[in-house]
């Protein structure tokens, strides 16, 4: 008896130490129904058996100006404006376009976002967040390409832009999007985008429960891609969380007025508020400061800033009036 047991340990004794020559004193490595470890099917691994797509970063880039007035006196309008590059080579020469590019293999498409933001406007301590992923076949006509588009929101007063390397001139357009009408239960909309003399207009067209992410590009209008498609989802983003969050902020300097805190709301809903409703609604929202404005053409307002730390019960309560 004690010879056999003697002899099953020897046995098993010998099978490890065979395992532990093969792994290195680690435990049985896993194999798969062709008999390869993880190791050996990496190195066999041939990246080009299958087709595989590029990844561009596309940036919707919103800021709010200030609309030059001839009468100094008067309170200056507020403007909706997106920056756009022309592209300088192909495909799409000379229309415009989102500022992007490429994500690198050593970097995310978050990381790629901020970089392209920075290289753009010299900025990177501004909102960001991801809209969508473009993966429409056939949206890029040299090959397959994805496009993870980011929605940023800056202050457009503090910016300077600069074109890109593949881009011949940078400018910030003034941004419309409105309903144009409706064909057998499909409603159109115009995205128009303004720059001097520059306008461009791209017809999109949806069902009326649908996003913009469903939508279909009827007509380009002079940019590039399914751009107007990313636009027309960034604008229809921003709109609705200025029903539910304080993003709105974010366009907005350190001390501002309320008359100008409910312009910047108008121009990006295309619509007029109630001044009563609305200085009523935010007043939890901002707080007054001792600063007044100066050197301007009328009577000094106060200035307020963002109130830090409400709650989005507060925000709420402003969906009714929006």
């Amino acid at each position: 008896m004690e010879e056999e047991m003697d002899g099953g340990q020897k046995e098993g004794m010998d099978g490890e130490k065979a395992g532990d020559r093969e792994n290195g004193g680690g435990q049985e490595k896993i194999r798969d129904k062709n008999g390869l470890t993880e190791e050996e099917f990496l190195a066999s691994y041939r990246p080009g058996d299958f087709e595989r797509p590029s990844v561009a970063a596309d940036m919707v880039i919103f800021a709010v100006t200030d609309r030059r007035e001839e009468n100094y006196r008067k309170i200056p309008e507020k403007e909706l404006r997106l920056l756009l590059i022309r592209r300088g080579g192909h495909p799409y020469l000379g229309c415009w376009a989102l500022p992007g590019g490429f994500v690198r293999p050593t970097e995310t498409a978050d990381q790629a976002a901020m970089r392209e933001l920075r290289e753009e406007t010299g900025l990177d301590q501004v909102y960001l967040e991801q809209l969508y992923m473009f993966s429409q076949p056939g949206r890029d006509p040299r090959t397959w390409v994805m496009s993870c588009s980011y929605m940023a929101l800056i202050d457009g007063n503090s910016v300077k832009v600069q074109a890109g390397d593949d881009a011949d001139q940078a400018a910030w357009f003034k941004v419309s999007c409105r309903p144009a009408g409706e064909r057998e239960g499909i409603r159109m909309w115009e995205l128009t985008l303004t720059h001097g003399d520059i306008v461009l207009k791209s017809v999109l067209e949806k069902a009326e429960r649908d996003t913009f992410v469903q939508c279909r590009i009827a007509d380009r209008g002079g940019l590039a891609f399914d751009h107007g498609q990313i636009i027309a989802c960034g604008l229809e983003r921003l709109r609705g969380k200025l029903r539910y969050t304080d993003a709105v902020f974010h366009l907005m300097p350190e001390y501002f007025t309320l008359t100008q805190l409910k312009q910047v709301y108008e121009v990006i809903l295309e619509r007029q508020l109630p001044a009563a409703a609305f200085r009523r609604k935010m007043a939890p929202m901002v707080e007054e400061t001792r600063q007044y404005t100066e050197n301007e053409g009328h009577r000094p307002s106060r200035l307020y800033r963002r109130r830090e730390g409400e709650s989005q019960g507060l925000l709420r309560a402003l969906m009714p009036m929006m």
